[in-house]
């Protein structure tokens, strides 16, 4: 009798056995890097224009081109990311500035050692870059969703992934345009010491991640209307592509490990495959295009070669997953709206406190012994079903602001100062 695969998704792709070897190893790297306390913070924001509040683009004049250039010279030249002629991105230590496909401007910060840490360094980066926004005409929203702009309108930044995914992602699920254009996030991320550690805190972060994503909800609008939905981050990327987003598949599992996780990045149809770190593909003379090219049905078996995986290779292919709860070499919780910095010290401040302060830790972890995929799914549901009035894994919302330390949200400070009433009711 044959033992079937903890995961049942991708029953019949098997992954190349180096590959996996090389996600272990990589996986192993982050444990022998890291103690614990340290955190990662992503944040989006939304460029609008200031006469109408419509969504900024990349090509237009005074546009977001124009503003990584005049921010340039605040970051380290050598850590330019140029792409097709481009200027896509800008890093230093501390911070690193990017696009999302739709132009929005994300900012990475850390790795924090406190919560408190975030607020210097962002600081910075917003002393440097509001003048020059205010220069060109826009500003920075932080909302889940633009405030007027459709999908439609926005074209993506000029990336080469970028046009892979909108053909792939407008072909499949739902919602996949409007992801790409026009929403925007926060994300922490966590370390971990070792596989174990990992996984019970991806178990976690699964469960708790959509109650404090209700908590920190920051969506008024979508598509140019008020947003019907409770949590519209959540209802797009679960509609979007299953096989690498939601759940991951066996996380549940007492079985599930780091072996588990690789194979199901790796036997993933990869939607984009970057070769322009693989020294094979380079070395044969394949043009830019052909470096950079849609794979919508090979994964990266079919794509890279039968050795060990780089650390760019890695990268690439797990950034192609996104499930709510992310594996790197630390963990990337990924539920939540895109936040102003005081809301998203809060949320920081809580994530540090469930996961760093140990007699929290084990709480939360026995109380969700025994969770399955099914109850995560569940309450998801039953919180986009029902709001406020929601009951998720049987329990109010009330008992879960208490249990979850959830005090103190400043839910009162909106996402665009200019229309300081506006928030997600």
């Amino acid at each position: 009798m044959v033992t079937p695969r903890i995961s049942y998704a991708h029953l019949l792709a098997e992954p190349n056995p180096k590959h996996v070897e090389s996600l272990l190893k990589f996986f192993e790297a982050g444990r022998s890097k890291r103690g614990t306390g340290g955190l990662g913070v992503e944040i989006e924001h939304l460029p609008v224009h200031d006469a109408d509040d419509t969504a900024v683009s990349y090509y237009e004049p005074n546009g977001l081109e124009a503003f990584l250039k005049r921010l340039a010279p605040y970051y380290d030249e050598s850590k330019e990311y140029w792409e097709n002629g481009h200027l896509v991105g800008l890093a230093r230590e501390g911070v690193a500035v990017s696009l999302e496909p739709g132009g929005q401007v994300e900012a990475s910060i850390g790795v924090l050692h406190e919560p408190g840490d975030l607020n210097g360094l962002y600081a910075d980066f917003r002393c440097e870059a509001d003048p020059i926004l205010e220069e060109l005409g826009f500003r920075f929203v932080n909302y889940g969703y633009q405030p007027k702009s459709s999908f439609v309108d926005v074209p993506v930044n000029p990336k080469g992934r970028y046009d892979a995914m909108t053909d792939f992602l407008g072909r499949v699920g739902q919602f996949g345009p409007c992801m790409m254009r026009c929403s925007a996030s926060t994300q922490v991320s966590i370390d971990y010491v070792d596989e174990k550690d990992s996984i019970d805190k991806m178990r976690v972060g699964t469960a708790i991640g959509p109650i404090l994503a209700w908590f920190f909800r920051n969506t008024p609008y979508f598509e140019g209307r008020l947003n019907p939905y409770p949590l519209l981050r959540q209802r797009m990327w679960d509609y979007l592509d299953f096989q690498r987003t939601n759940v991951t598949p066996g996380l549940f599992d007492q079985r599930f490990g780091w072996e588990d996780y690789a194979r199901d990045v790796l036997s993933t149809p990869l939607m984009f495959a970057d070769l322009t770190h693989t020294p094979e593909a380079v070395e044969s003379g394949l043009s830019r295009k052909e470096l950079h090219r849609a794979a919508f049905r090979e994964n990266a078996g079919e794509v890279y070669p039968d050795r060990e995986l780089n650390a760019y290779e890695i990268n690439h292919i797990i950034s192609t997953h996104f499930n709510d709860v992310r594996l790197k070499n630390f963990i990337e919780f990924r539920h939540w709206d895109s936040l102003p910095i005081e809301r998203v010290e809060r949320l920081t401040e809580i994530i540090a406190s469930l996961y760093y302060v140990p007699s929290n830790r084990i709480r939360l972890e026995s109380y969700f012994d025994g969770l399955t995929e099914e109850d995560v799914f569940e309450a998801k549901a039953n919180i986009q079903a029902h709001g406020r009035e929601s009951n998720p894994y049987g329990q109010p919302l009330d008992f879960w602001r208490e249990f979850l330390g959830l005090e103190g949200l400043l839910d009162d400070i909106p996402g665009d100062p200019k229309h300081p009433d506006v928030f997600q009711r």
